[in-house]
């Protein structure tokens, strides 16, 4: 009896070695995360061509328009020991920084905290409202230079006056957000909570302030780029050491790369503060935009 020979199947399965090699493109995330990260160095970059060409081009004398390379040395100069002379006026840029942040820290936070007191109560009190919302508009619309030398007369050159200042340009924006936040809540809330038994201090905190937030801290980062718009006017005077202080005393001695540095430091400065403020409300109100 004849025997069929066995045919052998081709084997299915490939070797590790001839398997094709697994795709090393980057995840949809990761491109989009690379995309928003490029796009600010882009513009940085191209910034500082266009700023180089036109510093180059002749138009305009360097003591207008200071080369980048001009800038950095002066940025370098300001911040370390230089020939013997310790930063700007005996002051390194981080002091000078330091100096007017705590400066802004005082007095934003004390415009702030009384923004936050007053809207409560205009929101939810209507003759207060209708007592204070004049003064508040009549504040938000003056610019900080028109008081800033009464001021000056009524408390000096110190320290008083520029965290005044200060406090005054933070107020209006906190006041406002927080009064329309609080007229804007839901009259359904606060009476669901009044037929449930909740008192007056109850529905404030339980429902009104949880409602109030997402503008409340919106109206809180508009008061601080206040506060640091009105920085360098609020160190016209007796401002050394401050950032302002030195921008103002660097414009009159026409030395523009260090006007340039301290303009640099206080809007890099402003962005990582705003960057924080704009976590801090994420972390706080996670649900805003979502419901």
């Amino acid at each position: 009896m004849s025997t069929i020979p066995s045919v052998s199947k081709p084997d299915d399965t490939t070797s590790p070695v001839d398997a094709p090699p697994p795709s090393r493109r980057p995840s949809p995330a990761v491109r989009a995360r690379l995309r928003r990260a490029a796009l600010p160095l882009g513009s940085l970059l191209l910034f500082l061509a266009l700023w180089q060409l036109l510093a180059a081009g002749g138009t305009w004398s360097e003591t207008l328009v200071p080369p980048p390379a001009k800038v950095w040395d002066a940025f370098v100069e300001v911040s370390t020991t230089h020939d013997g002379v310790r930063g700007y006026n005996g002051t390194t840029l981080v002091e000078h920084l330091g100096v007017s942040l705590r400066r802004i820290a005082l007095g934003a936070g004390l415009g702030i905290a009384a923004g936050v007191v007053l809207g409560l109560l205009m929101g939810t009190v209507g003759w207060v409202r209708s007592l204070f919302e004049p003064w508040i508009t009549f504040l938000r619309t003056l610019p900080p230079l028109a008081y800033f030398s009464l001021l000056i007369i009524w408390l000096g050159i110190d320290e008083e006056p520029k965290i005044t200042l200060l406090a005054v340009a933070a107020f209006p924006p906190v006041a406002v957000s927080t009064t329309a936040a609080v007229a804007a809540v839901p009259k359904s809330l606060t009476e669901a909570a009044r037929a449930l038994g909740a008192s007056r201090w109850d529905v404030v905190r339980d429902v009104v302030l949880p409602s109030a937030l997402p503008e409340t801290l919106t109206g809180v980062r508009l008061a601080v780029g206040v506060a640091y718009s009105s920085l360098v006017a609020a160190e016209l005077v007796n401002g050394l050491p401050g950032i302002g202080g030195m921008v103002k005393d660097a414009a009159n001695y026409n030395n523009t790369p260090v006007v340039v540095v301290g303009i640099i430091a206080i809007g890099v400065s402003g962005l990582i503060i705003d960057g924080l403020l704009l976590w801090l409300e994420r972390a706080v109100v996670p649900w805003r935009g979502r419901a």
